[in-house]
Parts: structure tokens; sequence; C-alpha cells
């Protein structure tokens, strides 16, 4: 049997220790050595891009922010889904985590970090959305900790309460989509999205292809 392997460590800014770990073909980043993410189980972030990428088919040079690297999947996903001409910023707050995913995620999703449609900044997601422009994006992707409830950094719940809804309303284009990705359900989330003027979806979707249940959940808001 292989070993389960520890690549790496961080600090996020609260203290939470954050782990880069390797069990034969597959990576996985821990929290306080509890789960957060693996390349196994990385359907819902595809299905997340898809959702958020699915109204762009007649923009030639769409702008998307992706809060939250991970391990790349959304980014990838997203990539496939739009043109030449797009501009897809990644807001990651941890150095360390762009740092792993050239280091030891080149085959994974690594390499796309050097795509010419992409731009990350190590920054915070909230400031980037704070500091957008009124109606810059055209869609917005937020897989920040595990969705409304914080495993990570317990500021992240700004981005679903009212303040950070507002927030990223005004950074989208009328029209624009969010999507937010949550390891479970939350219908008082899905309420104050709705009361924060959003055309509001809840999709349920797998980890993984095979996966019998639907355990994580997109919530899907619309601009009017």
């Amino acid at each position: 049997m292989k070993p389960f392997l520890t690549l790496a460590q961080a600090r996020t800014p609260e203290g939470a220790e954050l782990t880069l770990h390797s069990h034969d073909t597959e990576f996985y980043i821990r929290v306080n050595r509890q789960p957060l993410m693996g390349t196994n189980a990385s359907e819902s972030e595809k299905v997340l891009a898809e959702l958020a990428c699915s109204r762009l088919g007649q923009h030639t040079a769409p702008r998307v922010l992706i809060g939250g690297l991970g391990l790349g999947f959304s980014l990838r996903r997203v990539l496939e889904c739009v043109g030449a001409g797009a501009h897809v910023q990644v807001a990651e707050l941890l150095p360390e985590v762009v740092a792993w995913n050239r280091e030891f995620l080149t085959t994974v999703n690594g390499l796309l970090l050097d795509d010419p449609r992409v731009e990350i900044s190590v920054m915070d997601v909230f400031q980037i959305l704070a500091q957008a422009p009124s109606g810059h994006y055209d869609a917005i992707l937020l897989d920040v900790d595990n969705g409304p409830i914080a495993m990570v950094k317990e500021g992240n719940g700004r981005l679903y309460q009212a303040q950070g809804l507002a927030t990223i309303s005004r950074a989208l284009k009328p029209g624009g989509r969010v999507t937010f990705w949550s390891a479970s359900q939350d219908s008082a989330f899905a309420r104050r999205l709705a009361k924060a003027g959003f055309k509001v979806e809840i999709v349920g979707c797998k980890a993984y292809p095979q996966a019998k249940k639907k355990t994580h959940t997109i919530f899907v808001g619309d601009r009017s």
C-alpha cells in the first residue's frame, strides 16, 4: 500500500493549519486535519463552473471571477467553457495554495495558471468584489471555505450575509450570474440570496460521478 504523504503546510491569517497531501495518484487538502477537498471528489467544482458559465455563450470577452483556487478544477472547467477573449480572475487568499498548484499539482491543473486568459490575485475575494467597478463581472464563482458555514476562516462568512450579497450584486452586470459552492444545503442562505434581489436556483450535485447521492449543493443567483 502506498503511503499517505504530507507534501506542504501553511497557516491561514487566523491560524488554521492547511496541509497538502498525496496518496497514490490523488491529492488532498486538509484544514486542521479535517478533509477540505480532494482530486478524487471534484465533480461539484466542475458543476459550479458550468452553471456560472451557462449564460455566457454570446459573450466574446466575458469577465469571470473565481473566488478560491483550491485544486483548480473550477478554473479548468471555466476555461473550457469560455472563448479566447475571456478574462478569468482567480482570487486566492493564500499564496501557498498558488505555489502548491505550480509545484505539486502541474499534472492536475497547475499549468492552467499560465494560461494567458488567467489572472491570479493573491487577496481576499471580498476585497476584490468591494473594489470592483459597478457591473464589472459577467459571472462570479465562489468556492470559498465550506460554503455559508465557514471552516477555514471565520471572516469568509460575510460573503454569505446581506453585506456580501449586496457587494456581489453591485459587482455583477445586470443579468449576470453568481454561483456558490456549499458542502450542504442551507435554506436560510437561499432566503438571504433571494432577499438580496437574486433569482435563486438550488442544484444538488455529486462529489464524484459514480456517487449514489447528491451530497453537495450549488446555489445559483441571477441578478435581475
